[in-house]
């Protein structure tokens, strides 16, 4: 099965357990605010799923668009949050020209890309980006780069000095970034959180 078609299969259990942005951890809902929100332009909220984070954006008078490759979060997000500027795409083949958005948000987004596939995706996001353009990527942190059994489809924990050279590689320059080690009490993985500028 597919990532499009495992998160298809879920949709509803996923949208009840992550879909509001009171589920995101407040300090990652301050770094995106003090990214994404400072700039006029568009901002692009790539892998959006359920589009609570879109929403967010929009409410703080950001011009938002969101994309997601499951039909039923960008389904969702047109219905519960009134969004029309949904789309159905994958962050391989962006429907958006080239140099038109001014913020990216990828919040755990590209964890389903595999070490092959990654740079192409960084590549595209930098394509479509303006020179200084601010990107927030979200992803799971690890010591090496390993593929693991995500609970919906197979994802890849990565070290954010790897990431971070990948992503200097695709022209993207660093400028922050936020580590939270995994917590046993809640279940959650440990955390990183990248800012990059498009170079």
């Amino acid at each position: 099965m597919g990532v499009e078609e495992a998160y298809a299969a879920v949709a509803d259990r996923y949208i009840e357990l992550f879909g509001r942005v009171d589920h995101v951890h407040p300090d990652d809902v301050d770094l995106i605010d003090r990214h994404l929100t400072i700039r006029a332009g568009t901002v692009l909220d790539v892998g959006c799923g359920p589009g609570h984070l879109t929403a967010h954006l929009i409410a703080r008078d950001v011009t938002a668009l969101g994309l997601d490759r499951t039909r039923a979060f960008v389904e969702h997000g047109r219905s519960s949050f009134g969004l029309d500027r949904l789309l159905v795409a994958t962050v391989q083949r962006l429907p958006i020209r080239a140099a038109s958005v001014d913020g990216i948000l990828a919040w755990y987004s590209l964890i389903h890309q595999s070490p092959h596939e990654i740079d192409g995706a960084l590549a595209e996001l930098r394509r479509i980006a303006t020179p200084g353009a601010p990107m927030v990527v979200g992803f799971f942190d690890g010591d090496e780069v390993g593929e693991f059994d995500h609970q919906v489809a197979a994802a890849y924990r990565w070290p954010v000095d790897e990431l971070s050279r990948r992503l200097a590689t695709a022209d993207w320059t660093e400028t922050e970034r936020r580590r939270r080690p995994a917590d046993p009490s809640t279940g959650s993985r440990a955390h990183a959180a990248l800012v990059v500028s498009a170079s």
